[in-house]
């Protein structure tokens, strides 16, 4: 069965830093595409960053030069590095992929930034 779980969140204060990370089970990792969703309270779940399978990223951007996406194909783990941390990151973050023609969601970990 695709697993995907999440980890790293938490409590930290603004200019902070966090790295979250996703563990991958049930899927071809080095094949797959592995995303990064938020979503704060009231808000429409939102792609923040995105790896492919060749290493390429993308990113949303909000946080474009304080994120940092990366993946360990050994590990079958994407990361997520968060650096400078704004009080409007806050949110539940998700890692995401779809595999054989549906999307495979974590079950999310909290990241709340203080001002």
């Amino acid at each position: 069965q695709v697993q995907l779980v999440e980890s790293g969140g938490g409590l930290v204060q603004a200019g902070g830093s966090l790295r979250l990370s996703c563990t991958t089970s049930g899927i071809i990792f080095s094949f797959a595409f592995i995303n990064w969703y938020r979503q704060a309270p009231g808000q429409q779940r939102k792609l923040v960053a995105r790896i492919f399978s060749g290493g390429s990223t993308n990113y949303a951007d909000s946080v474009k030069g304080r994120f940092t996406i990366s993946r360990d194909n050994t590990k079958k783990k994407v990361y997520l590095q968060m650096n400078d941390l704004k009080a409007d990151d806050t949110a539940v973050y998700y890692c995401n992929t779809n595999w054989a023609g549906s999307d495979v969601w974590g079950q999310g970990t909290q990241v709340t930034v203080s001002s």
